[in-house]
């Protein structure tokens, strides 16, 4: 697992030893309830959640000082496991598949979370160039770079590093709430054929990755690397 990964796995775990009895009770009914609210499709501020939950505002603002930091909190939580993913095999196509196996069931499970998230990611991508989000803290969005580095490990220095990193960034187009809204709302598809047809896009991905690299090496590398 990426360091970072395991350093705010640590992190995390050692917070949440910190706080125990009221505060951790707190905490939690503001993670429940901001939950609550953007399954529902909403995207609420830290006032309407410390409202929803029968919280004072400068009780909630101590645990999320900003709309992006609850965001945040939220979207962590709804990942839940697929932040902490990890595989044994050697195989890249197949830790891909495993990756896409495990999360886009959870992202699908927490679509309106996510979907909430993006929509507050938007709305201040549109305020900066507008000139109009000032000092707000902005939303962080990169879960993704990390997992998919990790998910195509095996071929870290079976490709070079500019093909490695072009290959992760071309699995993160077709990773995440992104693909439920091209295949589900845009496509119609269910989700066994919307999960069906990602899982293919990564393969054939990979495989073309691999497949470049040994043709541009003059038959140089392993064919073993994606079976």
């Amino acid at each position: 697992m990426d360091v970072s990964r395991q350093q705010a796995a640590v992190q995390d775990d050692a917070g949440e030893r910190a706080e125990r009895g009221p505060r951790a009770r707190t905490k939690r009914l503001m993670l429940e309830t901001a939950t609550r609210l953007m399954q529902a499709g909403v995207t609420p501020s830290v006032s309407e959640v410390a409202e929803a939950a029968q919280v004072s505002r400068a009780t909630a603002y101590r645990y999320f000082p900003s709309q992006a930091a609850l965001v945040q909190a939220v979207v962590n939580e709804g990942l839940g496991p697929i932040l902490t993913w990890q595989s044994t095999s050697t195989d890249a196509g197949r830790r891909v598949a495993e990756l896409f196996a495990t999360a886009m069931p959870r992202i699908e499970a927490f679509e309106a979370t996510f979907k909430a998230a993006l929509k507050l990611s938007l709305d201040q991508w549109a305020r900066r160039q507008a000139g109009t989000l000032g000092g707000e803290p902005a939303l962080t969005r990169g879960h993704r770079v990390d997992l998919l580095k990790e998910a195509i490990a095996p071929l870290k220095g079976r490709l070079p590093p500019r093909d490695f990193k072009r290959l992760a960034q071309a699995l993160s187009l077709i990773f995440g709430v992104e693909v439920l809204i091209v295949l589900k709302d845009i496509w119609g598809l269910d989700s066994r054929k919307t999960m069906a047809v990602a899982q293919w896009a990564a393969g054939a991905l990979v495989r073309a990755a691999v497949a470049e690299s040994i043709d541009e090496g003059g038959g140089v590398g392993s064919r073993t690397a994606v079976k």
